[in-house]
């Protein structure tokens, strides 16, 4: 989180496992054109424009009064934003969950945050009104250069978990039960994405993954093109590529490192196959990030 809050020009604020980021139009442009995996839940609310991103293999476009949850491990990346984007955004680690608000046995009432995709919610005027008052309360009280203020620590801590119940209510209005209206085909693709998210360093077989599932090869590829518009040869691809630039963009890995992580045989088939799915090599890709 700390990265982060020091690539949006931030200051480091309270409470070290939690940070508001109240942005009205200071970005010429995106400070993360390259993938990046965060180890926090980030609430993210547009309260003005629209920003195109990509949650792990899916890309998603968000306007006004609209938020998504962004789970930690996922690797983001800003696509596109627009002249007038302003957003809030809440980021939190499940601990400052636990030690400052809920008992574990309280976890049930929030479990949108722990939804397996990426839904987004639609506010309504008045939502999105306390939706701002709270981020703004909370990030008053978070901010580490004002004065002694009573009570401050029961602020964040009401504050916080009004903001966790007021979105949890919305998400249970909206996607009352998430997982129960999945189809079939959909089930299948959220399968395959569990299990290629655990294996990918090792195996880029479209049959490796179709055996686990029980599948024909062919047969896995027609579902995930009509859930993901992509066949399953090419969302491995996507992954290995997507946590090659993610690996690419930590200076202090060599190219060579890299292709070990990844398990390729030798640097020259990582350098190929680089190349076949970004159009640029390795090396080029590094020193081009911004």
């Amino acid at each position: 989180m700390n990265d982060v809050v020091e690539i949006i020009g931030d200051k480091p604020q309270l409470y070290t496992d939690l940070h508001v980021h109240l942005s009205k139009n200071n970005f010429d442009k995106t400070p993360f054109s390259a993938p990046f995996r965060a180890g926090n839940y980030t609430f993210l609310l547009i309260t003005k424009g629209a920003i195109k991103l990509q949650l792990n293999l899916f890309t998603y476009t968000l306007k006004t009064s609209e938020m998504i949850v962004v789970k930690p491990q996922t690797v983001s990346q800003i696509i596109e934003v627009s002249e007038d984007l302003e957003i809030i955004s809440v980021s939190f680690t499940v601990d400052f969950i636990f030690k400052i608000l809920l008992k574990k046995s309280e976890f049930d009432a929030i479990d949108f945050i722990t939804a397996n995709n990426f839904p987004k919610l639609k506010l309504l005027e008045q939502e999105t009104e306390t939706s701002i008052v709270l981020s703004k309360l909370l990030a008053k009280n978070n901010n580490a250069d004002e004065l002694f203020l009573p009570f401050r620590n029961e602020i964040i801590m009401h504050s916080f978990g009004l903001l966790l119940y007021h979105y949890g209510a919305i998400f249970k209005r909206e996607h009352p039960n998430l997982e129960a209206h999945l189809n079939r085909q959909q089930q299948l693709t959220l399968q395959f994405l569990a299990i290629l998210n655990n294996h990918f360093k090792n195996e880029r077989s479209v049959k490796f993954y179709a055996d686990r599932m029980h599948l024909t090869s062919a047969h896995l590829s027609k579902v995930l093109k009509v859930v993901s518009d992509k066949t399953a040869g090419q969302l491995i691809d996507d992954t290995v590529i997507m946590e090659a630039k993610l690996l690419l963009s930590n200076p202090l890995l060599s190219i060579s490192q890299v292709a070990n992580e990844l398990k390729f045989s030798n640097l020259s088939f990582f350098g190929k196959y680089f190349k076949k799915n970004t159009g640029v090599s390795p090396s080029y890709f590094r020193k081009n990030i911004k």
